[in-house]
């Protein structure tokens, strides 16, 4: 989505696709020079098998050895390909089909790095500390430090064995002779203030059901040092090991426990923020806890609910934000929308269909943009696709979890109810221990009260995601004060003249443009508070010689469209209140920049697309005193509700066939009528125009005179900007939405 990275980092995964064009920014400044673009980095390695490769090419050249490696095609096993989002963020040399999981700290390998079953790894490269041989902190017993379990991104896990005294080996509690043992170096970054984060979240959730008990924490020389119990292998493990498929019975006991465990957890007010088959653990084998399961990994364990009011915490979008892991992660969580507890149910609805099918859809995509393109195909995937070769029950599960509200409260208790049919009869042979979930079920088996998908409390649900395309028309009107206005719209390039010079001589200027199939609409008013106004149509997308040349003349770019082709309308106006101006053209959603410039004083006053290309312009002293974003591949009906509660008001919008940008304000000055609000249709709305001024009496009454300006939006796209007037003019915004249509 954001152009943020040109690269995968750790923590974070930009969703905007990033191709090869280079963006460019444009102040208005006298000496408006382009910044010079920076200098390519040295490549380093990312990986033990770059640095190793790069290691033995140094040797060869120091030696002068002329001897040529062969060729070789580096197969990155299937167990590799997986641990990659496990923080090793690392990508592989060579490798088809590679899913590279991103994430946001945390620690860890595929098995949560507290298994007893993975094979020792290598020595993390880069680390210049060594690990102590012996560990004692928090007056915990001597333990020597064995082989490695597991690393993270920002730490690694041992076998810890205790010197003497303790329980026989497979035991659980302080008293065990093996644990497991988490050091976290004082300078990464999930110490840099301090005692890892985890730490706080694990004194919370440490012995809640189903999460493993800290019996030991504290600071050994250079480390951060976590004793924990030893457990055995992940559900990753278990599903390789059973012919990478399990059966629907299986899936449903990992089912119910899974919801137990999350309902547990999220009743202390965090969510997990990482739910995946790698961070599920069952107990050691032969032991009385090997058939139990355990959610690990609480590194990306955020607070859903605030501890001091008690209340859900506000909602927000930060579209450079991601936490998670990528193949499993909500599609909230790859649009950077704060985590709440729907998040966890939709990673696990995600978990228990791969384990159940073996492979997810958007599995096997690459480079720079595969969160982006992960985040699109499970948008467009409806649950039916999804699951047309899983049980009932996990179509349900995944229809209810995606439709779940920001704040809404999941009903668990009917959730592990739709497992209950695919159950063994007798819980002491199933193949994962229910025990948590039994008393759930029958409770909910007294009642028989079953969920029905279609409605909750006699409500109807309407779906998310259908999977199918649907076009609509969103169109915003807002209350303003009797003026004239005039629209236009399927305006080929050669009429555009003509319209716009019958609108001057009638006092009339534009406030607001856009494009639909090369075509072009356009709004004329008399509100504009404009003095002047020239305007450009180019077959350059945002010219910049010209936009200059009108800058030094004191113009302003007051509205902006582009077309499928390339070219785009640009409007410049005098007399309005900006006082500098800056735009900027990229090939994907510059959320960094815009944020940038929010720091600078800027906002966003006008957006357009070309083709995939985004253009963006934002001005100082644009009269808001605070500005959000919300970017989505389809109308983000629920934020918009959530912003307009908040204060903000739609000012711009704009798209590409890909992504849905609307950008929404406070003003500083507040209208006395601040009412504004959307219609649906699915055509241009041009009858609604003409209904409306036939009952401007009614609609006087209702909102007060609505003045429309609207755009007819590309066709194939998903919202065409139309941004009104600094004046304050009404914005009317044409809306198409090709793929998928979420509504409240």
């Amino acid at each position: 989505m954001p152009e943020l990275r040109r690269g995968v980092r750790r923590g974070r995964a930009g969703l905007a696709p990033h191709n090869k064009r280079r963006s460019e920014e444009l102040p208005f400044t006298p000496d408006c020079a382009r910044t010079p673009r920076t200098a390519v980095a040295r490549e380093v390695p990312r990986t033990r098998l770059q640095t190793r490769r790069l290691k033995e090419k140094e040797d060869r050249e120091k030696n002068k050895d002329r001897e040529v490696d062969d060729d070789k095609v580096v197969v990155i096993s299937d167990r590799e390909e997986e641990s990659g989002g496990k923080g090793d963020n690392l990508v592989p040399i060579v490798d088809l089909e590679a899913e590279e999981d991103i994430k946001a700290g945390g620690m860890g390998d595929d098995s949560g790095g507290l298994s007893a079953n993975n094979a020792a790894g290598q020595e993390e490269e880069g680390t210049t500390v060594p690990f102590p041989e012996r560990v004692q902190v928090g007056g915990s017993p001597m333990y020597k430090i064995e082989r490695k379990l597991g690393k993270g991104g920002f730490g690694q896990v041992f076998v810890g064995r205790r010197l003497s005294g303790g329980n026989d080996r497979g035991g659980m509690g302080p008293g065990a002779t093996e644990v497991a043992v988490k050091f976290e170096h004082r300078n990464s970054k999930g110490c840099n203030y301090g005692p890892p984060y985890e730490w706080q979240v694990y004194n919370t959730l440490g012995g809640s059901y189903g999460v493993p008990r800290v019996h030991f924490k504290g600071r050994h020389g250079d480390y951060y040092v976590m004793v924990m119990d030893m457990l055995g292998p992940s559900l990753w493990d278990v599903w390789n090991s059973s012919g990478q498929a399990m059966t629907a019975e299986m899936v449903s006991c990992i089912a119910v426990e899974a919801l137990t465990i999350l309902d547990k957890m999220h009743a202390r007010g965090y969510v997990h923020g990482d739910v995946k088959p790698e961070n599920f653990l069952l107990g050691q084998p032969n032991t009385p806890q090997e058939k139990k399961l355990f959610l690990v990994d609480l590194g990306l364990a955020t607070k859903w609910r605030d501890s001091g009011s008690g209340e859900h915490v506000e909602y927000d979008q930060r579209p450079d934000m991601f936490r998670g892991t990528v193949r499993y992660a909500s599609v909230h969580a790859h649009l950077g929308r704060t985590a709440s507890r729907r998040d966890d149910l939709e990673s696990l609805a995600y978990t228990l269909i791969f384990l159940h099918r073996g492979r997810l859809p958007w599995q096997g995509y690459q480079g720079d943009n595969k969160s982006f393109l992960v985040c699109k195909k499970k948008m467009a995937t409806s649950p039916e696709m999804l699951c047309c070769f899983c049980p009932q029950p996990l179509k349900q599960f995944l229809e209810i979890v995606v439709n779940l509200k920001f704040d809404e409260e999941p009903n668990y208790s009917k959730l592990i109810s739709l497992f209950e049919g695919l159950l063994g009869p007798n819980p002491a042979i199933r193949p994962i221990n229910t025990e948590g979930a039994q008393k759930i079920i029958s409770q909910v088996g007294q009642k028989r009260g079953r969920l029905n998908i279609e409605e909750d409390d006699g409500q109807p649900r309407k779906k998310v995601r259908l999977g199918v395309p649907a076009t609509q028309w969103i169109s915003v009107y807002n209350a303003r004060r009797p003026m004239k206005q005039r629209y236009h719209y399927n305006v080929a390039d050669g009429r555009l003249a003509q319209h716009v010079e019958r609108g001057i001589a009638d006092g009339l200027l534009i406030s607001c443009v856009a494009s639909c199939s090369n075509l072009w609409a356009l709004i004329m008013d008399a509100g504009t508070g404009f003095t002047s106004q020239v305007y450009e149509l180019s077959p350059f997308f945002l010219h910049k010689e010209w936009i200059m040349e009108q800058w030094e003349k004191n113009y302003y770019i007051s509205s902006v469209a582009g077309a499928n082709n390339g070219s785009s309308l640009v409007v410049m106006s005098k007399g309005t209140q900006y006082t500098q101006q800056s735009y900027k053209v990229s090939d994907s959603f510059p959320f960094k920049w815009i944020n940038k410039k929010w720091k600078e004083g800027f906002h966003v006053t006008s957006m357009a697309t070309a083709g995939s290309r985004w253009g963006i312009v934002m001005s100082r002293n644009a009269g808001f005193s605070d500005q959000v974003v919300e970017l989505d591949f389809l109308y983000p009906s629920e934020g918009i509700h959530r912003r307009w509660d908040g204060g903000f008001r739609i000012t711009s919008t704009a798209a590409t066939s890909d992504q849905a940008a609307l950008i929404l304000s406070v003003p500083r000055r507040r209208p006395n009528d601040e009412t504004q609000e959307t219609l649906r249709t699915s055509q241009f709305p041009s009858t609604h125009v003409k209904r409306a001024s036939a009952m401007g009496g009614l609609f006087h009454e209702i909102l007060n005179p609505l003045l429309l300006e609207i755009n007819q939006v590309r066709a194939g796209g998903l919202l065409s900007l139309l941004f009104g007037s600094s004046a304050g003019a009404l914005l009317v915004l044409g809306v198409a939405l090709p793929c998928l249509y979420r509504m409240m």
